[in-house]
C-alpha cells in the first residue's frame, strides 16, 4: 500500500481568497502581531502545534511540525509537545504558553477555562505586550480552525498552494 503524497491530496474546497479577499487583511494583521518580537517564534510554533493536536487538525500539525524543523528544533522537542506536561524539553515560559492554549481550546464544564492562577503564571513570564501576542497567536489558530477542519487545505503545502482548484 503506497502512502499518498501532497501531490495526490486534494482540499475539499478551493482557495478562499477569490471568494472572500477581505480574509487576507485579517490574516496579515495576525501574522504581523505574531512577529512583533515580544515572543520567540519557536514558542508560537510550539503553541500552534499543540493547538493543532488538540483540534485534531492534520493541516496545523504538519504545518507547525515543519516550521519547528525548519527553525532547527529537535525531533524530541517536537514530538514531546503532545506530552509537554511530563517532558523535560520545555522552558517555564514555553510551558505556560502550552498550558494557556490547552486551557483556551479545551472545554471545562466545571469552571473557567483560564483561571486566575493560570493568568498569574502567564503574567509572571510575559509582559502585557507578550501576553497580547500569545492571545493573538491563539486567535490565529481560532480564526483558521473552520477552514482547516471544513475546507481541509492540503497538509504540507505552502499558503496559496494548499487548496485544490
Amino acid at each position: 500500500m503506497s502512502t499518498p503524497t501532497t501531490t495526490d491530496l486534494r482540499s475539499r474546497m478551493p482557495n478562499p481568497l477569490p471568494f472572500v479577499p477581505e480574509m487576507a487583511v485579517v490574516a496579515e494583521g495576525l501574522h504581523k502581531v505574531m512577529k512583533n518580537g515580544s515572543i520567540p517564534q519557536i514558542t508560537i510554533h510550539l503553541l500552534q502545534l499543540r493547538a493543532g493536536q488538540i483540534l485534531g487538525s492534520t493541516y496545523f500539525t504538519i504545518r507547525e511540525t515543519g516550521n519547528l524543523r525548519q527553525a532547527g528544533e529537535s525531533e524530541e522537542r517536537i514530538t514531546a509537545v503532545a506530552t509537554w506536561r511530563d517532558a523535560t524539553y520545555f522552558t517555564d515560559a514555553e510551558r505556560v504558553a502550552l498550558e494557556l492554549v490547552e486551557a483556551v481550546l479545551s472545554p471545562n464544564p466545571s469552571g473557567e477555562r483560564v483561571p486566575d492562577e493560570l493568568y498569574a503564571k502567564a503574567s509572571a513570564h510575559y509582559d502585557d505586550k507578550a501576553l497580547w501576542t500569545l492571545i493573538m497567536a491563539i486567535a490565529h489558530i481560532g480564526f483558521f480552525t473552520p477552514a482547516a477542519l471544513i475546507a481541509k487545505p492540503i497538509p504540507g503545502m505552502p499558503p496559496g498552494q494548499n487548496y485544490s482548484d
